[in-house]
């Protein structure tokens, strides 16, 4: 019914174009947790987790395989979702900035890379992960503003969306297609990095205190 009315607009574009950006990242988020939330785990549950732990690889080489393969996977499905949007009645995505686009993609996808190898590390069952995902990830991913802007909410609910770094993320990511955003992006980045410093730094440690990982 949304889409239907082509006069409505939000940040000077029609909704279609307005979702499009944020649907590419929220995809791209869900998929990278998805990937390194799953990689640790199998092995524990397998019993293949020495395949992780006995190559000649540090922590650090291990930690940024782990991510590097999730962030490659979230830049595939958004590269495959970009190309779908193009062909989308009434989405007119072009890119304004292409460095927000990737900056604001790698650092999103980096940071729930991270989340979701905590979560492997963490999980002893797949029940685990799964709880994680749907009480925690797409709740963020829901109240980041993909389908709103953060002046349409109530001051009290806009605060604690600006609390959330997916809203950071995907009105970066947004930016950088249409121009126009509800955050400062320096702040955005600056914000991002934050988290993705602390969370590499969780699951540097963790991996190297072999926590839940060696018996």
């Amino acid at each position: 019914v949304a889409l239907g009315r082509g006069d409505f607009q939000i940040l000077g574009v029609n909704l279609a174009t307005f979702l499009a950006p944020g649907l590419i990242a929220m995809a791209m988020m869900t998929n990278s947790f998805a990937n390194s939330s799953f990689s640790v785990l199998v092995g524990k549950l397998q019993g293949t987790i020495v395949d992780y732990l006995m190559p000649p690889l540090s922590e650090l080489e291990l930690l940024l395989a782990l991510v590097g393969a999730a962030v490659t996977r979230a830049l595939l499905v958004g590269a495959a979702i970009f190309a779908v949007m193009l062909v989308w009645p009434d989405v007119h995505l072009g890119i304004a900035h292409f460095w927000a686009v990737a900056i604001f993609g790698v650092l999103a996808a980096a940071m729930l890379g991270f989340m979701g190898l905590l979560t492997s590390i963490w999980a002893e069952k797949f029940d685990h992960a799964a709880a994680i995902t749907n009480f925690v990830i797409l709740p963020l991913s829901l109240l980041s503003g993909t389908f709103y802007t953060i002046d349409r909410l109530n001051p009290a609910f806009a605060s604690v969306m600006m609390a959330n770094p997916f809203h950071y993320a995907i009105s970066g990511f947004r930016y950088g297609f249409i121009g126009s955003a509800d955050i400062n992006i320096g702040s955005g980045i600056a914000i991002l990095l934050a988290f993705n410093l602390l969370l590499g730094l969780a699951c540097y440690l963790l991996l190297r205190s072999g926590w839940k990982l060696k018996p």
